[in-house]
């Protein structure tokens, strides 16, 4: 029933009540959840968080534009207003951490899921990361290093054009180019990974199937973000 009603949830846009449905069906299960089911979540998940997303770089877009004047009567109802976004980020973030930690890390059998939840960990690490500050910024982006080394490794012992193999290696390097500011280090993710899957690629006949579709669809990510990449490089 409930993954079917998180279908359903999905098909309505409502992704709070999908969390809520999927979460509820976690409970009552001893074992890992399959691919579709992890999807799924991810899903749910991913979008409950989108639009606090958009309404952040929205309102730090308004919070630099107040700053350039002199004496802003709005600026700090902006930033109030920010904090009230980012505390929900920060919450929903961290509930999200807190199941992979406490559930589906543990129930995790096979390296394809060991990935997937490492890389979702070090992916809502990171999300935190992009606006916290201080401490709170270097706690979360060591526990978003932490974990994305460790799925680095698990990763090894999936196929180099897996699409959860390659998802990694594209928020990793995103990771470290936009948290970390080690573009150096970004580049080299970004090119290495595509420098091995192109290969991979070459050998493939069939375009039909699901996954090397999904594979491609990263591959071409991977390589529009090392252009850009280079671009910005050159244009400093």
């Amino acid at each position: 029933k409930n993954v079917y009603m998180a279908m359903l949830a999905e098909q309505c846009n409502r992704f709070e009540e999908m969390t809520e449905f999927l979460e509820d069906m976690l409970k009552g299960r001893d074992k890992d959840l399959n691919s579709d089911e992890r999807n799924l979540l991810s899903i749910a998940y991913k979008n409950s968080l989108t639009s606090r997303r958009t309404a952040l770089r929205t309102v730090i877009a308004y919070e630099t534009k107040e700053k350039k004047k002199e004496n802003s009567p709005f600026l700090s109802y902006i930033q109030e207003y920010r904090k009230k976004i980012e505390d929900e980020l920060t919450q929903m973030c961290n509930n999200v951490l807190t199941t992979i930690d406490s559930s589906l890390l543990k129930k995790a059998e096979d390296a394809e899921a060991k990935v997937f939840y490492l890389k979702m960990k070090g992916d809502y690490n990171r999300y935190i990361a992009e606006y916290a500050q201080g401490d709170l910024k270097e706690k979360v982006s060591q526990a978003a290093l932490d974990a994305y080394d460790v799925a680095s490794k698990e990763a090894s012992n999936l196929s180099p054009i897996h699409p959860i193999a390659l998802g990694l290696a594209l928020n990793f390097s995103v990771f470290h180019y936009e948290v970390m500011g080690d573009h150096e280090k970004a580049c080299v993710i970004a090119k290495d990974a595509l420098e091995i899957a192109n290969k991979e690629m070459s050998n493939i006949e069939d375009d039909t199937d699901e996954n090397n579709r999904d594979a491609s669809s990263i591959i071409n990510l991977l390589r529009e973000n090392l252009d850009m990449w280079k671009m910005e490089a050159e244009e400093n």
